[in-house]
């Protein structure tokens, strides 16, 4: 049964999930009153299929006639090296109790089980429609908001330096991709996190329990309600405040990662509106916004150094195809482009910040 994730797209997926659940004791008191039930009233479709997850749509048909959707959320090959699922887990009960993402109603040897949201997934171009930045912002205030219990440390730079560990000693069986990876300078790329490091330590920004991947896929709306949820929370940790928001904008560049489409500074200010006050956003001082737009500008410096990093070990233990080590070289490409710009304006706003 280890090899659960292979059968992923199998329609027998659910009647060996049941049964390995319900062997196992594993979610019992939820498949209890089900075991009975014969494999026609259960039926699989795939919801989405990511690159370290696979989402299922489990319906049950009951004795009553009725049906009970529910998800299966199974965890891709090789994923614990670049997800702490224990940290995983013990945030989303108190996420879910907070009104963030699905109940989980169990857990499994590669996967959990969840309810189903009846929503669907944003796309990028969504994300930077007014209406929907504006309750993305004040959702994410929210969350923000959240406590974990445990070490409130934030855990970006250790979780960047634990991807430069893993990323700079790796060997690759394929002679092109060994040829592309031989061609990064790690020591240019750990000058370049160190640096980023101690301009963002002086910046001093609020820690929080950051989602830490808010790309459109990881956002679901229900049209008819105008409902929005967060989902996947598997990198979720406490970070800081604006690396939160710097990688959301990262991701209007959509899956083609076009970084023209990153948000103006207007649009960003709309953003930052209504993060810093919901109910008011329009009284948002100046000073504020300029706090915001500073941290979150250098921090997107960081995200494209984090998911950079994460391309790489990607690249040597996923069996997804796709071009990882491409997108190292997108990512870190993209930051060197925008680090004098970033770096400057932070340094200008700490310059100005002293003589006040």
């Amino acid at each position: 049964m280890e090899n659960i994730f292979i059968l992923a797209f199998s329609r027998e997926l659910l009647t060996i999930f049941v049964w390995f659940a319900f062997d196992r004791g594993l979610c019992k008191d939820l498949f209890k009153k089900w075991s009975h039930l014969d494999e026609s009233r259960f039926s699989v479709e795939t919801v989405s299929g990511g690159i370290t997850n696979l989402l299922l749509k489990i319906s049950v048909r009951e004795d009553n006639g009725s049906d009970v959707p529910l998800t299966v959320r199974l965890y891709g090959p090789n994923t614990e090296y670049v997800i702490d699922r224990e940290r995983e887990l013990q945030a989303i009960g108190y996420l879910s109790a907070a009104g963030f993402g699905a109940k989980l109603h169990g857990v499994f040897g590669n996967g959990m089980v969840q309810s189903f949201i009846n929503a669907r997934t944003l796309s990028p171009s969504d994300m930077r429609k007014p209406k929907l930045a504006a309750e993305i912002a004040r959702q994410l205030r929210k969350f923000h908001e959240v406590e974990i219990p445990g070490s409130k440390e934030p855990q970006l730079w250790n979780d960047i330096f634990k991807f430069f560990e893993k990323a700079s000693v790796l060997k690759f069986d394929e002679i092109e991709k060994q040829r592309q990876y031989d061609t990064i300078s790690f020591k240019e790329v750990h000058d370049a996190i160190v640096e980023l490091k101690g301009l963002t330590d002086v910046l001093d920004a609020p820690v929080v329990f950051a989602h830490n991947d808010l790309l459109s896929g990881n956002l679901m709306l229900n049209d008819d309600e105008e409902k929005l949820y967060f989902i996947d929370f598997e990198y979720g940790s406490y970070s800081y405040r604006g690396y939160d928001i710097g990688n959301h904008f990262n991701e209007y560049a959509g899956f083609d990662c076009d970084y023209n489409l990153y948000p103006d500074k207007d649009e960003q200010y709309h953003f930052f509106r209504h993060y810093l006050q919901p109910e008011n956003p329009e009284e948002v001082s100046v000073k504020y916004l300029e706090v915001l737009y500073v941290e979150t500008t250098s921090f997107a410096l960081a995200s494209h150094l984090y998911w950079a990093l994460w391309a790489l070990i990607q690249a040597k233990v996923s069996p997804v195809d796709f071009d990882y080590l491409g997108y190292f070289f997108l990512r870190y490409n993209e930051y060197k482009k925008q680090k004098e710009k970033y770096f400057s304006l932070a340094r200008s706003y700490l310059a100005g910040s002293k003589t006040e």
